[in-house]
């Protein structure tokens, strides 16, 4: 069925490539490029590939070295990503952290990256100068770079394939972020996972994607995509003006992004379906996703067989598990049920609390095996090989599989709540039916009941009959808490901070 051959993943080596295969393809983008203003709002494959090699020239006149950690702490925009290619380029190793954290968490993951660089922006230079534990002389502003002259261009220089290249951080919704290292032969089993996705898709049209940038998915997705010759459409502002006016301007063919966002732009598809006519194939990032939010933007599309692609997935083991929905299946689907792994590349299989696998229809913990699996969390090997269970990983969720080997996803293992089967599947059921909602999150409440915690699309109002009509026949909930979608902790990729809300809750703060 697949034919894509594998090879280690360079970064730049393969953006180069691609640019020499397909010079002229487009690359748009919605906002400037704060350290790549010579890109504009629209640039090639080619143009993109010489600038590169400028930012990588700028960096090793700044100081950069082959093997030195460069951690990349800026606004997340696309540009966040061409920073990791130039690092590559020198045979640095890009260290990818979201913006969002604060100054605190950076000091932690600083102490552990032994006297790394830092390239920071306006969005993170207050943070970025206050830490502790990074000298002054280790701290790069974009405008530091952009203002840098040098002689002459550098030549590439090369790591190892199975030396640390890459790194990217889990989403922190338990604590502080672990660093997952991935090389370029880990990297490289999840771009084949990926371009064999993107073989099945004949036509080469626009992919539009608002993805965190330091999140393991985008780095793969978008190295995938210029393997194969895409026009890419990187969006950095996920407002609902902005994603009406580029999704109209630009009219792509497919669309992905989290499925939190997918949640959050509902109401727009909704009420204005056109927005969204011209996607084929919709792609939502490494989590589920309810039914009715899939269904939603699937009656947008114009063409007759729409696609959406539901992919689970985790940071440490890249994409697993994918299952194809249109609207006909969906009518018939449980959205809880994520599908199969790829064969030869990836699988799942459901064990007890010891680690042995159980039978099919007994629910427990949801073991990956992933030829993609990353190296280890730097500095912190022991807390990485607690999941490893011989050529399986541990990935803290919990779940079912059928008979018939799909695999279904009930809960995050520290999220359970007594008496509840599935709060995942239960939410689901509310964001489907109550489209008023744009977020419901069950956590254990302060006696350790469910406790529902709501948002309500800001262009409507709760409606308590609807809730309670919903509710009735579920297990017992709390009376919902409601808070504004925009101040529920999060993290980089939009996932609820559910231990966060718990402790808020405790703490009677929400």
């Amino acid at each position: 069925m697949f034919i894509n051959k594998y090879k280690p993943l360079n970064l730049y080596t393969n953006f180069a490539q691609a640019a020499e295969r397909f010079p002229g393809q487009a690359i748009y983008f919605d906002e400037p490029l704060t350290a790549f203003p010579e890109l504009q709002l629209q640039t090639t494959y080619h143009d993109a590939k010489n600038a590169l090699i400028t930012k990588a020239a700028q960096l090793q006149n700044i100081g950069v070295k082959k093997g030195e950690k460069v951690i990349v702490y800026k606004s997340a925009k696309f540009d966040t990503y061409l920073l990791a290619v130039a690092i590559s380029y020198l045979g640095a190793v890009p260290i990818m952290i979201s913006a969002h954290l604060p100054a605190e968490t950076m000091d932690i993951l600083v102490a552990r990256l032994d006297d790394p660089w830092m390239i920071f922006d306006g969005d993170t230079a207050a943070k970025a100068q206050s830490l502790k534990n990074l000298p002054a002389s280790k701290l790069i502003a974009v405008e530091e770079i952009l203002a840098t002259t040098f002689d002459q261009l550098c030549e590439q220089d090369f790591l190892t394939p199975d030396t640390i290249s890459y790194m990217t951080h889990t989403s922190g919704t338990t604590g502080v972020p672990k660093l997952i290292a991935h090389s370029a032969n880990s990297m490289g089993w999840r771009t084949k996972w990926q371009k064999n996705i993107l073989s099945l898709i004949r036509k080469r049209g626009l992919v539009a994607f608002h993805i965190s940038p330091v999140h393991s998915r985008f780095n793969i997705g978008i190295s995938s995509l210029m393997a194969k010759g895409f026009p890419l459409l990187p969006i950095a502002n996920p407002s609902r003006a902005n994603i009406t006016k580029i999704m109209t301007e630009y009219a792509p063919m497919i669309l992905e992004t989290h499925p939190n966002h997918f949640v959050q732009w509902a109401s727009l598809a909704r009420e204005e379906p056109e927005v969204f006519q011209s996607v084929k194939y919709y792609h939502s990032t490494f989590d589920a996703i309810n039914k009715e939010t899939m269904a939603t933007f699937l009656r947008c599309s114009k063409y007759r067989l729409p696609v959406f692609l539901q992919v689970y997935g985790q940071s440490e083991c890249g994409p697993m598990i994918m299952r194809f929905h249109t609207k006909s299946t969906l009518k018939r689907t449980n959205a809880r049920a994520m599908g199969v792994g790829m064969p030869s590349l990836t699988k799942a299989r459901i064990v007890d609390q010891d680690g042995k696998p159980v039978s099919a229809g007994v629910s427990g913990n949801i073991q990956m095996f992933s030829k993609g699996r990353a190296l280890t969390y730097y500095k912190e090997t022991p807390r990485f090989k607690e999941n490893v269970y011989g050529a399986w990983w541990d990935s803290g969720d919990y779940g079912v599989k059928s008979r018939l080997g799909g695999l279904s996803l009930l809960d995050r293992q520290v999220d359970l709540v007594d008496k509840i089967d599935s709060t995942l599947a239960i939410e689901d059921a509310l964001l489907d039916e109550l489209t008023f909602l744009d977020e419901v999150v069950i956590i254990r409440g302060k006696n350790g009941s469910p406790q529902p915690i709501v948002a309500v699309n800001e262009r409507a109002e709760m409606n308590w009959d609807l809730w309670w009509k919903k509710v009735s026949d579920l297990p017992h909930l709390n009376e919902p808490i409601l808070m504004k979608y925009d101040a529920m902790p999060r993290t980089a990729t939009m996932k609820i901070q559910r231990l966060e809300l718990e402790r808020l809750l405790q703490n009677s703060e929400i």
